[in-house]
């Protein structure tokens, strides 16, 4: 036989999955494991846009709707990036609706890339940068952040990595997996990096609605920045929305045009009803993301307090997104997946080793909160039992 795909063996399955599919194999067989290894939020999508798909599917919004997106949710995305983000864009020439936030950055990556450019990726970082970038034909370079000093994006950093080849920086704000919120300073740094070596700035905003502390800052409202910062945002975290698989780009109209190229000759489009839902999104459960967001931070509140207080545990507080990147220095080993092995063959829970983040990202493991207070006050037990059976308490 002939051989298959070399590009596609040599990309990694993402981590988050396959932690997530190991979880859901031990609860089948018995175990009762607490998953806090995924990004899915446990709250239902809320009710206004549930009954906007609903009444679309019955009025038979069923057919293939425009490849770029409806023209009411590309005007609805529009309003909001003027009204929240301070960005203008044409939602006839400069927004693109794509099935979920993941294929709309690929589609942006696959505009902008050619063969033997490189990506700048902010480390520790989301687990499907790195292959999203080389499936685009481009080389993932990454910026190691300093986990000592809370991993702070500098302009030195930055610089050290910048090349003849260095075509965009990928940012994410509020990061996942560290909760870190883009500071003003930041944004500066990255700004001036951008506009001293001709480069693009992809912002990943998916969590921008999900901030405890500090202001989001969106790099594509800053001076200078317009035209060449593509602002990529979904309305899986902040709707509860994650199987709806609903995701958008908004930029200059030459990178926009060659994206939506791409999305034409693939996925050919989000879904039709989907679409209707999520313009529904927009105006009608502002309440609901408030309550959301107030009750991920009560959990982040809660987790962080009762982590630190078990000995050989440390976990700073995150500023925004539902995630957790704690430390366990107890468990006298700074392997990241041997720590995450620990807490599922001992603990039975799932959770995700700071290395599938990046090198910056060892020595932690990644929890998610994006679920039930209950089962979070059950991990902590857990891990209070685990901690004290490691001691000998």
């Amino acid at each position: 036989m002939r051989p298959l795909s070399q590009l596609l063996h040599g990309v990694p399955a993402s981590a988050t999955v396959a932690v997530a599919d190991r979880a859901r194999a031990l609860a089948a067989a018995g175990r009762d494991i607490i998953a806090l290894a995924g990004g899915d939020p446990d709250f239902a999508t809320p009710g206004p846009i549930v009954r906007a798909a609903v009444a679309a599917l019955e009025d038979g919004q069923t057919h293939y709707p425009p490849s770029r997106g409806t023209p009411g949710l590309r005007r609805a995305i529009a309003r909001k990036l003027n009204r929240e983000n301070g960005i203008r864009v044409d939602p006839q020439t400069q927004v693109l609706v794509s099935p979920g936030g993941k294929f709309a950055l690929l589609a942006v990556l696959a505009a902008l890339v050619n063969p033997g450019d490189e990506i700048l990726i902010f480390e520790p970082y989301w687990v499907s940068y790195p292959p999203m970038v080389t499936l685009a034909g481009g080389t993932p370079v990454t910026v190691p952040l300093e986990a000592a000093r809370g991993f702070p994006i500098t302009r030195q950093a930055l610089e050290s990595r910048i090349s003849a080849k260095t075509k965009a920086i990928l940012l994410n704000t509020p990061n996942n997996p560290t909760g870190r919120v883009l500071t003003a300073d930041e944004a500066r740094a990255v700004c001036r990096a951008a506009l001293d070596h001709d480069l693009y700035v992809i912002a990943d905003e998916v969590y921008e609605a999900l901030i405890f502390e500090g202001r989001h800052i969106s790099v594509g409202s800053l001076d200078g920045m317009a035209e060449r910062t593509v602002t990529v945002n979904a309305h899986s975290k902040t709707y509860a929305m994650t199987g709806w698989r609903l995701g958008w780009a908004a930029g200059p109209r030459p990178i926009i045009d060659l994206a939506a190229k791409f999305q034409s000759q693939t996925v050919t489009s989000a879904a039709s009803f989907t679409m209707a839902a999520g313009e529904a999104a927009f105006s009608a459960s502002g309440e609901a993301v408030a309550r959301m967001r107030a009750a991920y931070q009560a959990r982040r509140d809660f987790m962080v307090a009762a982590l630190n207080a078990i000995p050989g545990v440390a976990c700073d507080s995150p500023q925004g997104a539902f995630y957790l990147f704690v430390r366990f220095p107890g468990l006298e080993t700074g392997d990241s997946l041997r720590m995450a092995e620990i807490l599922l063959e001992q603990a039975d829970i799932a959770a995700t080793p700071g290395i599938a983040f990046g090198r910056a990202g060892e020595g932690h493991v990644r929890f998610s909160i994006a679920t039930a207070l209950p089962d979070l006050q059950r991990a902590v037990k857990r891990i209070e039992n685990l901690m004290k059976r490691r001691h000998h308490v």
